[in-house]
């Protein structure tokens, strides 16, 4: 199986779980309502999803050519994270029944594109501007200070670090997802997580709006919850790497939050304006 029929498999599954997520925590007569006034839902999101595309390129290209850039301007600390927190990835490991090894699989990789997506095309379908607006700046911030950790920091994860007590759960138990990951990700580049990091911030944003979608947020803190415990059950993250996505994650929030990006972009435009 190919990279291209690996992520044909992860859309296919991804396009069902947003039809019938959509129905029950949208609700048809909102997206009904919606459908009818399409155009302008789409004008609306043109800005900030074109901000956050515009930086997932960006983060594309820095990652790609990063790599060896990190081994030069960049500090290598996988030994300093072992210091600190020892085999507790092993531990964590040793404590999880085999069974539950192909829920977090899947959870990290159909779960994790679930729990990103799903709030973006909600909010641009239900017409909640403020609520993409700051989903997507949230996310924003969160891929601009990851690619800069990346590029400061060079981590390896657990699994390869000391693969004799760490076992690659995700590539034993589901291998073909090996092909989609080696595409999107450096295994230099663990510090901090995203995956907790974009998980996280979506589950506190689920909790502060949650007058928005009310059934959405229950779902989107389970979903967070296993997918921060599954970088560590599968070997690809440190415990360090979660706390510091963590860390990532409400930051962004607080950052998002009463529209203090807005108040900085409406700065930088006024600056910009008397220098014109």
């Amino acid at each position: 199986m190919g990279v291209a029929a690996v992520l044909l498999e992860v859309v296919a599954v991804l396009s069902l779980m947003l039809t019938v997520s959509l129905s029950v925590v949208v609700g048809r007569d909102r997206l009904r309502i919606a459908a009818s006034d399409l155009p302008d839902q789409l004008r609306m999101a043109v800005k900030p999803i074109g901000l956050l595309l515009g930086v997932l390129v960006i983060n594309s290209v820095v990652r790609d050519a990063g790599v060896n850039l990190s081994w030069v301007i960049g500090t290598n600390i996988t030994e300093f994270i072992y210091s600190l927190e020892g085999t507790v990835v092993a531990t964590i490991q040793s404590l999880v029944p085999g069974w539950l090894t192909l829920y977090f699989g899947y959870v990290y990789v159909y779960g994790y594109a679930f729990l990103l997506v799903f709030p973006l095309l909600a909010a641009v379908l239900a017409a909640e501007r403020r609520h993409l607006r700051h989903m997507a700046f949230a996310y924003v911030i969160n891929y601009t200070v990851g690619m800069c950790c990346y590029l400061l920091f060079i981590a390896y994860g657990p699994r390869n670090y000391m693969p004799a007590l760490v076992e690659p759960l995700l590539f034993d138990t589901l291998p073909r997802f090996q092909l989609l990951t080696s595409e999107v990700n450096a295994s230099t580049n663990v510090f901090p997580s995203l995956h907790t990091s974009l998980s996280v911030t979506v589950a506190l944003l689920a909790i502060r709006d949650h007058g928005t979608f009310p059934l959405w947020t229950p779902v989107a803190v389970f979903l967070a919850a296993s997918i921060v415990l599954s970088t560590m059950v599968l070997g690809i993250h440190w415990a360090t790497d979660v706390i510091a996505g963590t860390l990532l994650a409400a930051f962004s929030v607080w950052a998002v939050s009463s529209d203090r990006v807005a108040s900085l972009v409406g700065r930088f435009r006024s600056l910009y304006g008397r220098w014109r």
